[in-house]
């Protein structure tokens, strides 16, 4: 079967333009890394995961490092990997103290009997399966700190993306995996629709793999990965999916995106926000990347 991968950096007003296009790049060596491992006979899971780490270790996007401060100028993450050959799902939230939460969501899912781990009880589940403390310092870039300080001494607002992948392996199992530090500025302790299954990230066999980016309390109104799903089953290719879906958030006058691949190895995304930067090897082996249009 045809494998392929397509992965976002997150969707809003990317400025200026040398981020926006070092954004779309670093998309696509995400994508790489992911499609790297489905040509190798690898795993749908194992390629998604790989691409979110990339991104998660990219500065120039909200997840891992270079993630945005909370109100209280701390790191605080959300990540979840849903597996579609079996729905299950492992994800983390408001996790501090890891450099890689998506490996962190990985861990619950393959060694918990829960799906979601939040605070510092994903923080002790971490140390016991033996990931090592990441300091909180390296998690924090210049743009971030900046971000946060202009929001508090200026009234100055930005709105910082999720970072994603979906995949299908040449077996034809999907997976989708997610993963953001959230609003700047948010209450601490505050979670998005990133970590929890249906509404940011959402995978079945049946259907295909969805990750979504944008206002999470928006997306998790509309449960918009399932719906996208629930779209597919319905017949619809992904790009169709896609544009429904985010008809679908507008409904709640939600701002996002999301990107969409089924067992075929089709691709297709959305979003209703000026860009969404994004990076792709598709089922003929074509790669690119954007972040508009």
């Amino acid at each position: 079967m045809p494998t392929a991968i397509l992965v976002h950096g997150g969707a809003g007003a990317i400025f200026p333009d040398d981020r926006a296009h070092a954004c779309a790049r670093g998309c696509l060596e995400a994508a790489r890394a992911g499609h790297r491992i489905l040509a190798a006979g690898g795993s749908a899971l194992d390629a998604a995961v790989a691409a979110c780490v990339v991104l998660e270790d990219d500065p120039a996007f909200n997840a891992g490092t270079g993630s945005v401060l909370n109100a209280d100028g701390e790191v605080e993450m959300d990540a979840c990997l849903m597996d579609g050959s079996n729905l299950r799902a492992g994800a983390v939230a408001a996790i501090r103290g890891v450099r890689n939460p998506i490996e962190v969501a990985r861990l619950v899912l393959e060694r918990s009997p829960h799906v979601l781990l939040a605070g510092s009880g994903a923080e002790r589940f971490a140390r016991a399966q033996g990931v090592a403390p990441w300091p909180a310092s390296l998690l924090v870039t210049e743009r971030a700190l900046t971000r946060w300080q202009k929001e508090r001494d200026e009234g100055w607002t930005n709105k910082p993306g999720t970072v994603g992948a979906v995949a299908v392996d040449a077996q034809g199992h999907v997976a989708a995996a997610t993963s953001t530090g959230g609003i700047s500025s948010k209450h601490p302790g505050r979670v998005g629709d990133s970590p929890l299954p249906g509404a940011g990230t959402y995978a079945d066999d049946e259907t295909g793999a969805v990750s979504a980016t944008g206002q999470g309390e928006a997306i998790i109104r509309v449960v918009l990965a399932k719906f996208a799903c629930d779209q597919l089953a319905a017949g619809d290719h992904p790009q169709a999916a896609a544009e429904a879906a985010v008809r679908r958030l507008g409904r709640v006058q939600g701002e996002g995106g999301l990107v969409v691949v089924d067992r075929q190895g089709r691709i297709g995304l959305a979003a209703n926000t000026a860009r969404m930067s994004r990076g792709w090897v598709d089922a003929e082996g074509n790669e690119g990347c954007a972040f508009e249009g």
